[in-house]
């Protein structure tokens, strides 16, 4: 039973905060233009200030840990082939592109730092699990959506200039590598700068998390009922099965685990949408698989969790 409290403890107040987002938008206090605005102004201010944060304050020896970055990276890669490969078993080529976003690419970010934070009190290994797989996660879509892409459009050198610049300005990268930096130089931070910092990041959570459920919209989750419901399964269940016992046989515990659970087995990033449909994809499937898995993951991360809390591991 303490287990099991402490794994809702963990999960619920961040799914009850996608619930509220979703039940002001119901009651009209927030439209999907403010949504917008709201996912927008925390990717852009309040995430990189937060994770900026929790790394520019500490130890840069004792935070980076290449092993972790790898291991993140190589599980990403390995996840999307797998998603490659049952691709396949779809006859309609114009999904599988969607498919296999969908069906790899996790909001590694917002919730990865909601988890951690609620656990642990920080953003503990959070970044350096972005570090090892956001950027692959952006570049292996621009693949994939290209390569699978109803229209056959060739992957350009636009394509590929706009992407790499999309990963090298993208503010949490730069949040992150602006903390390992300062911290790597060992600068000091201002009390008044620190507070500052502190109370804009401090919005980052509550404020993503509210977003994230006002942009919910249950009709969409049944829209490609099949594919949606086995991309789901393999986001919210067997990557976490299949990846999690590697992660403990390498003796990644705490923090490490956590974070790896959300890269493997957190709900399929909204982001994933916005691309596929700039993609010339239709994006029926990809916002099913959006809503299904932001759905569900409240039930499987709490049961992962548990899992972990009764073997000892977090």
């Amino acid at each position: 039973m303490e287990n099991l409290i402490f794994s809702l403890n963990a999960t619920v107040p961040v799914f009850l905060l996608m619930v509220l987002g979703y039940m002001f938008r119901r009651l009209g206090l927030i439209d999907d233009v403010f949504a917008s605005k709201m996912n927008k102004f925390v990717f852009l201010v309040p995430l990189p200030a937060l994770l900026f944060e929790d790394l520019a304050t500490v130890d840069f020896a004792q935070v980076w840990n290449l092993k972790f970055v790898l291991f993140c990276f190589g599980i990403t890669l390995l996840c999307i082939l797998l998603a490659v490969l049952v691709s396949f078993l779809w006859q309609d080529k114009s999904i599988r592109g969607e498919f296999i976003q969908a069906s790899y690419r996790s909001s590694a970010a917002l919730l990865g730092i909601a988890f951690i934070q609620n656990i642990y009190g920080n953003a503990g290994m959070a970044p350096l699990m972005i570090i090892g797989s956001v950027p692959l996660y952006n570049i292996m879509a621009v693949v994939v959506l290209s390569v699978f892409s109803p229209e056959r459009k060739k992957m350009d050198a636009e394509a590929w200039k706009s992407t790499l610049k999309g990963i090298v300005t993208n503010p949490i990268i730069l949040g992150i590598a602006a903390g390992l930096l300062w911290s790597a130089f060992r600068l000091p931070l201002p009390s008044i700068l620190e507070k500052t910092v502190s109370d804009i990041g401090a919005v980052a959570t509550p404020l993503g998390l509210m977003a994230m459920g006002a942009s919910f919209d249950l009709k969409k989750a049944f829209g490609k009922a099949r594919p949606a419901v086995t991309a789901s399964v393999m986001k919210l269940v067997l990557f976490a099965a299949l990846f999690l016992p590697l992660a403990v046989w390498l003796g990644f515990r705490r923090e490490e685990l956590v974070a790896i659970l959300v890269m493997l087995s957190s709900a399929t990033t909204v982001s994933c949408y916005v691309m596929a449909r700039n993609m010339g994809h239709e994006g029926v499937l990809t916002s099913s698989v959006v809503m299904l898995t932001t759905l569900f993951s409240a039930f499987t991360l709490t049961g992962w969790l548990y899992i972990l809390r009764s073997l000892g591991l977090v």
